[in-house]
């Protein structure tokens, strides 16, 4: 071995502080968050209980890992208590409101706004650990022997809820296009 991979091999890694992680990592966390179907109006509330809870372990975090992984995985867990709690219920408004004329370069960013609008319906068709396996691997690039690490659930497992998490992706967006459609 080189003189440089010994030496770099036996130094220790520096373990973020907080600050770096949450400054680095808020817009991630809060995009996960929404892919994990929280309501932008509880968005901010949950994130701020997820960083009390990576303020709590990030002694305990493997710095030798990725981040992101680990932040998904809090997420995941917070996302899924704030779901079973019976005090948070889904809200329906059948408020209709009268779109107000848009400027033509103005249009481009309120399609795209609506194929993210789209697609987070489709995601909140999935079942929710399905979704977090979907998310972390086919959004955020995750491998999946990483995913099922970061989630506490066997590899086996982890390939099954992908390939079902797919499948349930491919129904939603088909069932949604439909509807649609016929509006």
């Amino acid at each position: 071995m080189t003189d440089a991979l010994l030496l770099s091999q036996s130094l220790p890694v520096a373990t973020p502080t907080f600050d770096a992680v949450y400054d680095q990592e808020f817009p991630y966390v809060w995009t996960t968050l929404r892919r994990l179907g929280v309501p932008e109006r509880d968005v901010e509330d949950v994130a701020h209980d997820m960083f009390v809870i990576v303020h709590q372990r990030l002694a305990d975090f493997d710095a030798t890992r990725p981040v992101r992984p680990w932040l998904f995985g809090i997420a995941f867990r917070v996302a899924s208590d704030r779901r079973r709690k019976a005090s948070v219920q889904r809200e329906s408004l059948d408020v209709q409101l009268l779109e107000p004329s848009v400027p033509a370069e103005a249009e481009r960013g309120l399609v795209e706004n609506e194929r993210r609008a789209f697609v987070r319906r489709a995601l909140e068709c999935v079942e929710l650990d399905r979704r977090a396996v979907l998310v972390l691997h086919e959004i955020d690039g995750v491998p999946i022997p990483r995913v099922a690490e970061s989630l506490g659930i066997p590899l086996n497992t982890a390939y099954s809820r992908l390939r079902l998490a797919r499948e349930e992706f491919r129904a939603a967006v088909k069932r949604l296009s439909l509807r649609e459609d016929a509006q």
